[in-house]
């Protein structure tokens, strides 16, 4: 069975602490995830991939979008997407850990997401939909997001660790029958 996500009922945010006193949240506006499973049970989750635009990055402020798209940060000139692949997904009751590979500014590393299964249900036009809460944190550093400054009083302006959360509707796709 193919999933698709449901762009309009799915938001992808990051937060950032900035000069380690207040929050920044972020969203990727545009985006995509498509997953395989044998059932309609997630337990048998595989072909997981996601990508997000660069150029879709919105903090609410377009300076701060402008830098975090520029060579400082996601250099999205040369590196358009970002993209993670899920090599395994484990279940436990409700709760899952999500392992992949996340490719930004075409470096790729290992992570580990959580992932928190909100149901299954059939809407009011017949399409069966599935809900998730995904979480985790990373070292932006780690993907060569090293850009950073120093105050006066020698705080760093952004913090290494980036929080990921989203709130993910997949919908499954139609399948296709050989005439």
């Amino acid at each position: 069975m193919n999933w698709k996500i449901d762009p309009t009922h799915s938001e992808i945010q990051f937060k950032v602490k900035h000069l380690m006193i207040t929050t920044v949240t972020g969203y990727f506006k545009q985006f995509d995830l498509n997953v395989v499973t044998d059932t309609e049970n997630f337990i048998t989750a595989k072909n997981i991939e996601f990508t997000a635009d660069i150029n879709s990055i919105d903090t609410n402020n377009a300076q701060r979008d402008a830098h975090l798209k520029s060579a400082d940060f996601f250099n999205a000139e040369e590196y358009g997407q970002l993209r993670f692949v899920g090599t395994k997904y484990e279940t436990n009751g409700e709760d899952a850990k999500l392992y992949g590979e996340l490719t930004v500014r075409g470096i790729t590393k290992p992570i580990a997401l959580t992932v928190e299964h909100g149901g299954i249900v059939v809407d009011p036009y017949g399409q069966t939909k599935a809900g998730f809460t995904v979480s985790g944190k990373i070292s932006r550093k780690d993907f060569g997001l090293t850009w950073n400054a120093v105050t006066e009083a020698g705080s760093v302006v952004v913090s290494d660790e980036i929080k990921i959360h989203a709130e993910v509707q997949l919908v499954k796709q139609a399948e296709l029958v050989n005439a």
